[in-house]
């Protein structure tokens, strides 16, 4: 072992290399930009004019979230062979670094298009370096103590869900509260803070990194000695192929937002739309490239890339199902789920809601002490830049608890009408509306919050946030006099001890659960119970699917065709803790998986593909969750979430058959 990985290893922060801690916390500042954006990008996009946003239909906001995540997932393949064969891992990563921060700054000035467009552009740029680099650093750091892996990657991962937390929390907060410019502005800030404190620590891996990563071209055999590898070289068909691959599914990707927000459609000829031909073709082109190529390479690499590709088999399916947290789980928090907490609910709602705030950036700010103890001296100006973080991140969280507890709920009515008594549709009434002849006029109530202080029969203006009638806000005059579409409204009565917790709240349960439970996970691989890979993947799918049974069994009571319910919170909550428990079963253990097993010469590129496969497994969850509207009309909501119960369950079940094969594919990897 050289000098460089001694270095590395000499100092210990909770039993791992302070260098481990000084990935986290980057990690945990590009993620805290990611979620924090993210959080802010449909919402932004569906406001209305007068309240900073752009009023565009849901259906062209979530095409074009669609597309940047899409495109998130596949610059990583790019990024990633740039690295292995040019840049090196260090480089590649501050180069994405420095391309992300300039991507925030771009959004923060988001009433221009072109600034917004260009900031999402950077950010997919910067990701495809930044992305795939970070999570086989990592490989590299630990290669020569591969038992040590799956307990690094789990405390990374720590630090992923650590930065999502804090991102979806105060970016969503700040953007809604003061404006989209101060959560935009405040995710830049954090990624640039991350960037700093990454170069200014560089110091601490010695050489590790700094060059390309195809020096080494050995293999590990069975019995762990290393022999010279068969290299394979692209062939002219390979080449062909990643062309048409490419250009296809870029062109796929990008032509989904185009064909609805500009009205152009590239895949449509002679009026027929060609999208769905287009993608399965390409997807089999795909599968085609990749497994030539893995059947080309010497025995025990091509075993190695096969496992990769099951275990990627097995991310599919899982993600597939996870995901519904953004789509149906969601749905269900929304309109399924009794959110209306009153008296003691709600003082004991607010109390846990500062204890799940306040211990988690508590347990953080811990660790970044362990650290400074570990490497203040030598790093004395990263430490600094990681200290200023956590001054501006507790400021910003005792403002917010401040701002809540003077924050008060409102019940309101406004006026719909419809045009006659067998016509359910109702029509919001706004300052602009024209009532038509004969319409019947009704009154419907709901709930704000404002840190006004208003009185019974207050006169107010507000406005319907995501056009689905559920979510309204509080306008201020100047905003009211900006925006035609606002709601005239009268003060029914101050709610002085209830609250509504909102259905964005539930997301945050899963970075919660994970920072809680990581380090525990963390132990349990590097015990003497560390269960073999195939049954760690059995284990996370067998998590999710109780994780849905929860949700089954509490939305049962639920009759077929419902469009809302009143269920218990708890059901939610235990599904988002054993769902959470499954992912890290699976996720950090996957990344550690590919790292052992994919020759160093092309660790980042295997990412990239590692990530395609997630990629592909959020896709088909969209698919799969915008069939809940059909099952829960033809049967029930339980039945819905029954399905992805027993399809994890199932796919389980053909983990732990598979674990004789995978053990011989893996070749002695443990």
């Amino acid at each position: 072992m050289n000098s460089s990985k001694n270095e590395f290893f000499e100092t210990q922060v909770l039993g791992h290399p302070s260098g481990l801690f000084v990935l986290f916390f980057t990690e945990m500042w590009e993620r805290f930009s990611f979620y924090g954006m993210r959080a802010l990008l449909v919402l932004f996009l569906v406001s209305a004019l007068g309240i900073g946003g752009w009023d565009w239909p849901r259906e062209n906001a979530l095409a074009l979230y669609g597309t940047y995540l899409a495109l998130l997932y596949l610059t990583p393949i790019i990024g990633g062979t740039l690295a292995d064969k040019y840049l090196g891992n260090r480089r590649a990563i501050i180069i994405g670094a420095v391309i992300m921060t300039l991507g925030h700054a771009s959004m923060a000035i988001e009433s221009n298009p072109f600034f917004l467009y260009l900031g999402l552009g950077l950010l997919v740029i910067g990701t495809g370096f930044f992305k795939p680099n970070m999570s086989s650093f990592i490989s590299i750091l630990y290669k020569d103590f591969p038992e040590k892996k799956d307990g690094a990657y789990t405390i990374f991962y720590m630090g992923v869900n650590a930065g999502a937390f804090l991102g979806i929390m105060l970016c969503g907060y700040l953007g809604e509260i003061l404006g989209w410019s101060w959560g935009f502005g405040l995710a830049g800030i954090f990624m640039l803070l991350g960037l700093l404190q990454f170069t200014f620590a560089q110091g601490i891996f010695g050489d590790i990194g700094k060059k390309p990563n195809k020096i080494d071209k050995t293999i590990e055999t069975d019995d762990h000695t290393e022999i010279e590898d068969k290299l394979n070289p692209f062939t002219l068909i390979d080449k062909i192929l990643i062309v048409i691959v490419s250009i296809t599914g870029l062109t796929w990707v990008i032509n989904d937002p185009l064909s609805k927000i500009g009205d152009t459609n590239f895949l449509e000829f002679w009026g027929t739309d060609y999208s769905g031909h287009t993608i399965i073709v390409t997807l089999i082109l795909f599968i085609y490239l990749l497994g030539s190529r893995i059947l080309r390479y010497s025995p025990i690499t091509r075993d190695k890339m096969l496992a990769v590709v099951v275990f990627a088999f097995f991310i599919i399916f899982f993600w597939a199902s996870f995901e519904q947290a953004g789509g149906s789980m969601s749905i269900f928090a929304k309109d399924y789920t009794s959110r209306i907490l009153s008296g003691s609910s709600a003082l004991i709602f607010n109390i846990i809601d500062i204890i799940i705030t306040v211990v988690p950036i508590g347990i953080i700010t811990w660790v970044l002490f362990l650290l400074f103890k570990q490497t203040f001296k030598k790093y004395f100006i990263s430490n600094l830049i990681l200290a200023f973080s956590f001054i501006l991140i507790w400021g910003i969280v005792i403002w917010k608890i401040y701002n809540n507890f003077n924050t008060y709920s409102y019940e309101i009515t406004y006026q719909t009408y419809h045009l006659n008594e067998d016509d359910k549709k109702t029509f919001t009434i706004t300052s602009e509306t024209i009532i038509p002849e004969n319409a019947i006029v009704s009154e419907k109530s709901t709930v704000i919050r404002s840190s006004n202080d208003f009185v019974k029969n207050d006169k107010i203006s507000i406005i319907d946030i995501d056009k689905k009638g559920v979510n309204f806000k509080y306008l201020t005059t100047e905003q009211a006099e900006l925006i035609s579409t606002n709601i005239p409204a009268s003060i029914n009565q101050k709610k002085e001890n209830e609250i509504e917790i909102p259905a964005t709240w539930f997301l945050i349960l899963n970075s919660l659960f994970i920072i809680a439970f990581a380090p525990l996970f963390s132990k349990w691989w590097e015990s003497k119970y560390n269960p073999k890979p195939a049954n760690k993947y059995a284990i996370g799918l067998f998590f999710l699917g109780i994780g849905f049974a929860f949700l089954a069994y509490g939305a049962s009571g639920i009759p077929q065709g419902a469009k809302t319910a009143s269920v218990s919170i708890i059901w939610l909550i235990m599904a988002y803790l054993f769902h959470t428990l499954g992912e890290l079963c699976v996720s950090p253990v996957g990344l550690s998986y590919v790292s052992k097993l994919v020759p160093a010469r092309m660790i980042a590129f295997m990412f990239g593909v590692w990530y395609l496969a997630l990629a592909i497994g959020n896709k088909t969850s969209g698919k799969m969750g915008s069939m809940i509207d059909d099952i829960t009309a033809k049967y029930d909501i339980s039945t819905f979430f029954l399905i992805f119960t027993f399809v994890p369950i199932i796919i389980g079940v053909i983990a732990l058959l598979m674990n004789p094969v995978l053990k011989k594919l893996m070749h002695g990897v443990k």
